[in-house]
């Protein structure tokens, strides 16, 4: 009988282990398709023959994918359970890595744009999934899964070009690569659906309407919109901005990896602080403050207080992807309500992000300056940290009256 006991707890670590690692995959897949496309541009666009406004697409596809399907991954999730929609993600983002081998451009298009849907159902669900089996530890997990996305991106985005270099195809076997990563993420999933068949049955909400109408989930979709519209601005154009300032194009590119970096040990550790914490409004204030410095640095001009800039903007940036992450489990009840609130945050976000880029090259060509454009950033930090500290109460969605948040 104790034999018996022993082998069932040594079978209930091992799955343990096995989840964690999955979650850690599904989460190298999230960044790097993308990540690795962005040093590819000018050799696509040169083989190809296609306009800025098409190469332009290629970086836009996937955050409207994000933003689309943000929305729909939850009610997929409702039907078929949260198990099975993540690996019918991985299946689309492996689909999508594949169509970007082929010749036609059309296909490289298609690909892109495959695989941002497959992403976006790893970003909305994932929360959901750690709250609902890591219930005490998950801000451990969230950092982890987020640390190893942030890693990934920056490897990715650091050996595309020798890839492309290295392998017979170009850049079509560079962007191509890793379907390998989520082949490997796929045979580690499979364990999951053979022991949750069951979780198909979970009732998400059928009705949204209590979510869209509350105070509290609107501060933070602002707080994870606002963030967004940051990052994505910024790799877009932190290294135009540099190279104007004097630096290289290969120093600018080597800064822009730099951020990526800075990235892991705040995006790993601000979770767990976060979750250990009754309210978050202390971090808000920090990345905020951070946030506000580094935008103001690189208004200066001057050369060293702009490489402090960039990395107080990639500590920044990979704290508070996190803490919008942790915002979607510590402002609900449930795995269900989390995932409601990720789709619907991440909808309104993803959304920003995918004009924010154009506006912000709109406004300096308007000006012929970067100083309009980054003031600009200083006071969207400025509401970031003005939605953050609401969105960092020690409170619920939908809490009955007398509870908080209704």
């Amino acid at each position: 009988m104790e034999q018996s006991n022993q082998l069932k707890q040594n079978a209930s670590r091992i799955g343990v282990v096995v989840l964690v690692l999955s979650i850690m995959l599904i989460g190298a897949n999230l960044r790097a398709p993308i990540t690795g496309l962005s040093p590819l541009i000018d050799n696509i666009r040169s083989d190809t023959g296609i306009g800025n406004a098409s190469t332009g697409m290629l970086t836009t596809l996937p955050l409207i994918a994000f933003a689309v399907f943000a929305l729909v991954a939850p009610r997929i999730a409702r039907r078929v359970g949260i198990e099975r929609t993540l690996f019918a993600g991985l299946i689309i983002i492996a689909v999508g890595l594949i169509f970007r081998f082929f010749s036609p451009v059309w296909m490289l298009f298609v690909g892109t744009a495959l695989a941002g849907i497959g992403i976006a159902m790893g970003n909305v669900l994932l929360p959901g999934l750690i709250k609902r089996e890591f219930p005490k530890n998950v801000g451990v997990m969230t950092g982890a899964y987020a640390m190893t996305m942030n890693g990934m991106a920056a490897l990715a985005s650091g050996i595309s070009v020798p890839l492309s270099n290295g392998l017979g195809s170009g850049w079509h076997g560079s962007l191509a690569v890793w379907v390998i990563l989520t082949l490997v993420t796929m045979v580690a999933w499979i364990p999951q659906l053979r022991q949750r068949v069951t979780t198909s049955s979970i009732s998400l909400p059928k009705k949204g309407k209590k979510l869209w109408s509350s105070g509290l989930a609107w501060k933070v979709t602002g707080f994870m919109g606002l963030q967004s519209l940051l990052y994505y601005i910024m790799i877009t154009w932190m290294p135009t901005i540099l190279q104007n300032q004097g630096f290289s194009e290969s120093t600018a590119g080597w800064l822009l990896a730099l951020t990526q970096l800075c990235s892991l040990p705040t995006s790993f550790l601000l979770p767990i602080l976060a979750g250990r914490l009754s309210g978050q409004r202390g971090i808000v204030s920090i990345i905020a403050l951070c946030f506000v410095m580094s935008f103001s640095g690189l208004l200066t001009g001057i050369t060293w207080i702009s490489v402090i800039s960039v990395l107080l903007f990639g500590l920044a940036g990979g704290g508070v992807f996190s803490l919008a992450t942790m915002f979607f489990v510590l402002r609900t009840q449930s795995a269900q309500e989390s995932a409601e609130l990720s789709g619907m945050a991440q909808f309104v976000g993803y959304l920003l992000a995918a004009v924010g880029p154009t506006l912000f090259g709109l406004l300096h060509d308007v000006t012929s300056s970067w100083t309009v454009p980054l003031a600009l950033l200083v006071a969207v930090a400025a509401v970031l940290w003005i939605v953050g500290m609401g969105a960092g109460k020690n409170a619920y969605i939908n809490q009955q009256p007398g509870g908080g948040e209704q």
